[in-house]
């Protein structure tokens, strides 16, 4: 069965567990290791047989756990080069265990292929992914201010869909204890999707594959979970289960069921540096040399 778990999501926090029978991998550790660990266990999977962690860009809400939770637990760090750069400037510096991919590349972790590909947001290279094993598709797209045609072409025919419904535009503008500023960054275009912005993005995408459509990574103070369902149910999008994820809770394991056929992309060629000599080559079972 091919699954997703979302361990929690929210304006402090994401992670969510992808699993096959074969790969259980992570996306994202937002949440603190041992939160991490507890959610894990809930979901009924030991932190240590995981296969690793996809991180999609270096914000805290996105990575607050990685370091504690990857040294205790040995998991490689599957990252783009400038994402990975940028980790490695504070305690994730000696870390051996990367798996640096570039971004837009198509690469597989076990039975599970991995499509990469940029989303506009205020970081150094964020990116969202789409992960196809023999059941079907899942899409992960959280953390833009747009949904650029790229974007759009790459989760059209996903199963489930993770997307973002950050916040409520009148909420925010209404937000006291934020200084416009910081309001003009979340509602630009580097910024998040509102609810409105997501409805419709899910709306444009809507056929006969997509099953599941997660909201996540809602505003603390700027957002409700009804009112991000109630935009999604006011454009209609009947036959698509909505489920809006917790900051606290663990989702229900959501299965891909329909078989599908696989991205059959050819995978991109990967730089690394290995005893001070660039090369490049097509697997990728590399990364960094930590010395």
């Amino acid at each position: 069965m091919f699954s997703l778990t979302v361990l929690g999501s929210g304006s402090r926090g994401n992670c969510s567990l992808v699993a096959t029978a074969e790969c259980r991998l992570l996306l994202d550790a937002g949440l603190s290791a041992r939160q991490i660990v507890q959610r894990l266990e809930a979901a009924g999977v030991r932190p240590e047989s995981l296969d690793g962690i996809l991180v999609t860009h270096e914000h805290s809400d996105h990575i607050a756990g990685l370091s504690i939770f990857c040294r205790r637990f040995n998991v490689p760090i599957y990252a783009n080069p400038l994402t990975a750069e940028s980790l490695r400037r504070g305690s994730l510096e000696s870390y051996a265990h990367w798996k640096l991919f570039g971004t837009g590349a198509v690469y597989s972790i076990k039975d599970i292929e991995i499509q990469s590909f940029y989303v506009p947001h205020d970081a150094v290279d964020p990116t969202a992914f789409v992960l196809t094993a023999n059941e079907g598709s899942i899409g992960f797209l959280t953390d833009l201010g747009y949904a650029p045609k790229l974007a759009l072409e790459r989760i059209r025919n996903v199963d489930i869909l993770v997307v973002e419904t950050n916040h409520d535009e009148r909420m925010l503008q209404e937000d006291s204890k934020r200084p416009w500023s910081v309001k003009q960054r979340i509602m630009s275009r580097h910024g998040h999707l509102s609810n409105e912005a997501a409805a419709k993005l899910v709306a444009s995408i809507a056929g006969q594959r997509l099953r599941h459509v997660v909201l996540g990574h809602l505003s603390r103070d700027c957002n409700r979970p009804e009112l991000a369902l109630g935009t999604m149910e006011k454009l209609g999008l009947s036959g698509i289960d909505l489920f809006c994820a917790d900051q606290h809770k663990v989702s229900p394991a959501f299965a891909v069921l329909r078989p599908t056929l696989t991205v059959g992309e050819q995978i991109n060629p990967i730089c690394s540096q290995t005893n001070q000599n660039q090369h490049c080559q097509y697997t990728f079972d590399l990364g960094w040399d930590a010395g």
